[in-house]
């Protein structure tokens, strides 16, 4: 019997396994081709390889990245595209290429840079599990690392400036959320009813994006309107995950929101102090 495979990753929240985009589409792809991963969630990502979460550690190997995983996990038999055709695989990459291009600017964007966003759910929610001092750091850390991606990704001559490209990553993600909205249709998944890779990676974009509770919700707004993707969306948390659809009671989520607002008044509390020690 082969040893088991452990999956080191971000938690979860507001219904969802995991909150992390590149998480959601191992945690996904997992599910659909069966194979047996222990979840285990961090509180912190320095620890692993080159600071990248998700990592698989098997008996034989420690793998980073999304992509690298699903190839070790294909190697070991556990393919969710077995059934695909020669088109099918071409398709699935370039959709995937698609998503990374056009959707991935404007998530990060959502979750790390639009400050209002970032400062009241994304940074007490990573500062909520990462542990003191260091939740002071790295949530800053990783929304510079986030602004830094958008901006190599899609800074290009003329676009030198954020303010410049804003507007035209969300323009470009609604697009793309349309363009999905249509390849799917009325289909349960992307390529008929079974789910494949193609599915775990739109399901690891949209996920978060169509759950977690923004302020700020311009991309969100978009998405909740292509009931399709919502579809798809709560589909595969309740049939792969046994999660409910709904995520949070009302109740629930006035709770979750409560305990956000305390975490970022403790990280500012925090962030004040270690700021007076180093100035006097």
């Amino acid at each position: 019997m082969a040893a088991p495979m452990e999956l080191s990753c971000w938690g979860g929240g507001w219904g969802l396994p995991s909150v992390h985009t590149e998480s959601l589409i191992v945690m996904a792809y997992a599910r659909f081709s069966g194979a047996p991963l222990r979840m285990s969630a961090v509180d912190h990502s320095w620890s692993a390889p080159q600071g990248d979460v998700p990592v698989l550690i098997s008996e034989d190997a420690v793998i980073a990245q999304p992509a690298k995983i699903l190839n070790y996990l294909r190697k070991q038999k556990y393919n969710a595209d077995y059934e695909l055709s020669a088109k099918q695989g071409a398709d699935t990459l370039a959709y995937i290429a698609l998503l990374e291009e056009k959707l991935l600017p404007a998530i990060l964007h959502t979750f790390w840079v639009e400050a209002e966003n970032y400062c009241s759910v994304t940074k007490p929610w990573y500062a909520s599990r990462i542990p003191f001092p260091l939740r002071l750091y790295l949530p800053g850390k990783m929304s510079r690392k986030a602004l830094n991606r958008i901006l190599l990704m899609r800074g290009e001559p003329p676009l030198y400036r954020l303010n410049d490209v804003e507007a035209q990553i969300y323009r470009d993600a609604k697009e793309c959320l349309n363009l999905l909205s249509n390849r799917l249709g009325t289909s349960q998944f992307f390529f008929g009813n079974t789910p494949t890779t193609l599915d775990a990676f739109v399901f690891g974009f949209l996920a978060p994006l169509y759950k977690v509770h923004f302020p700020k919700v311009q991309l969100q707004e978009h998405l909740k309107q292509l009931h399709n993707l919502c579809r798809f969306c709560d589909d595969i948390l309740s049939g792969y995950f046994r999660l409910s659809v709904t995520g949070f009671s009302p109740a629930g989520q006035d709770t979750v929101d409560a305990n956000l607002q305390k975490l970022t008044q403790l990280v500012n509390k925090e962030s004040n102090l270690i700021e007076k020690i180093l100035h006097e």
